[in-house]
């Protein structure tokens, strides 16, 4: 039978930081690696002296042009630049020479692997766009690791941008709109309507990407554009209302897990030829093309929140 965990027990389990850390109250890297204020400087007047000898003495040995050495480098190292122009320019000409004519007959008009997404594509996939059918279904993992490098590439730039809420109040970092007009009529005027509008045709896009041009990336991109407008027609704190840090570790992390739960059982059922039970749907629905509509969607959320996380971050140091 199992005993009960007191408080203080369960205060040093990684289930209590993990779940603290995901609700946001607390953050792994503060105090610990993110960007603290750097203080000046300050050289002796020997360290100084030092130091400009040492560069005075750098550039004349660099520019001295009565420098046997540094003559012969230059000789030797432009006739070696030229042989190797010379040597890539032929190269790329005998190299293209052995390229088939224009409009030849012999030439081939698809490989093996395009004429199977052609004349297959539809039946295997369910997807009337055979794009999105095969970055998401016959190419999906390659997607997946695409999308994995955009959740890297926001976390190393909040590794290096992200400021702790302390920090930000004390810089006044709050008030973003300090450098800006407090109320701009023109563009809240504007962002009242075109943020509605921007917002139902991203969906719009991330849902029918198997049906029509567009998909996850497309989608998200046109979400995150409409947040990135969203904020700088009324600021962060109104935006925080609906979309905080907390939020924003969910939507950006459960979007990639659940983009690897579907892609890990497609893969493993495929690879050992076992039929997934995934519905493909009647082709030209909107609920069908099996695992495409779904990580178009999850796709969508990773690629908008990774936007507007680049945005906010650069902007104030925080979400």
């Amino acid at each position: 039978m199992s005993r009960r965990k007191t408080d203080e027990e369960y205060r040093q389990t990684g289930a209590f930081r993990f779940f603290r850390w995901l609700s946001g109250s607390k953050d792994a890297y503060i105090d610990t690696v993110e960007m603290k204020p750097q203080t000046e400087a300050v050289e002796t007047k020997e360290e100084e002296e030092r130091r400009e000898a040492e560069h005075k003495h750098a550039v004349e040995k660099a520019y001295d042009s009565n420098n046997r050495a540094i003559i012969v480098f230059n000789k030797i190292y432009r006739l070696v630049a030229a042989i190797f122009t010379v040597f890539l320019l032929v190269s790329l000409i005998y190299a293209v020479s052995y390229l088939p004519k224009i409009g030849d007959a012999d030439n081939a008009t698809s490989n093996e692997v395009a004429r199977r997404y052609i004349e297959n594509g539809v039946q295997e996939t369910g997807a009337v766009n055979i794009v999105s059918g095969m970055i998401l279904t016959y190419r999906a993992f390659d997607t997946f690791g695409e999308t994995n490098v955009l959740f890297i590439a926001t976390c190393c730039v909040m590794l290096m941008l992200m400021l702790d809420e302390k920090i930000l109040e004390k810089m006044d970092g709050r008030d973003d709109r300090r450098f800006e007009p407090k109320s701009d009529p023109i563009l809240k005027t504007m962002a009242s309507f075109l943020c509605p509008v921007i917002f139902i045709f991203a969906i719009y896009i991330l849902f029918n990407g198997h049906l029509s041009p567009g998909g996850g990336f497309s989608g998200g991109a046109v979400l995150g554009a409409g947040m990135i407008i969203y904020v700088n027609a009324f600021g962060f704190k109104n935006t925080q209302r609906f979309f905080n840090e907390t939020i924003y570790k969910i939507a950006k992390i459960s979007a990639l897990c659940m983009y690897g739960l579907i892609g890990s059982y497609f893969y493993i059922t495929g690879a050992n030829h076992i039929a997934n039970h995934i519905p493909l749907g009647k082709v030209g629905e909107l609920i069908s093309g099996g695992i495409i509509l779904p990580i178009n969607i999850v796709v969508g959320i990773e690629v908008a929140c990774t936007m507007y996380a680049f945005y906010a971050l650069f902007r104030r140091g925080g979400l």
